[in-house]
């Protein structure tokens, strides 16, 4: 997994592996979330946008299939 740089403050940490569309993010709250079969162009959206946390609010939280952390 590739650990991507993200500016947010509620998002500490995105990990991404392109070979299966494996999304780990870390929060600041010590919270983790795993989904698989997430689209690369989506992770960088996210880290790109002005707000990460928000935008896995509305753009990956409930779209893609979550994974035991």
């Amino acid at each position: 997994m590739q650990n991507l740089s993200v500016n947010s403050r509620i998002v500490k940490e995105v990990y991404f592996s392109q070979e299966d569309g494996q999304l780990r993010i870390r929060f600041h709250s010590g919270d983790e979330r795993r989904f698989t079969g997430v689209p690369e162009a989506e992770v960088i959206a996210m880290c790109e946008s002005e707000s990460p946390g928000n935008y896995y609010i509305a753009r990956i939280r409930r779209r893609f299939q979550p994974l035991a952390a």
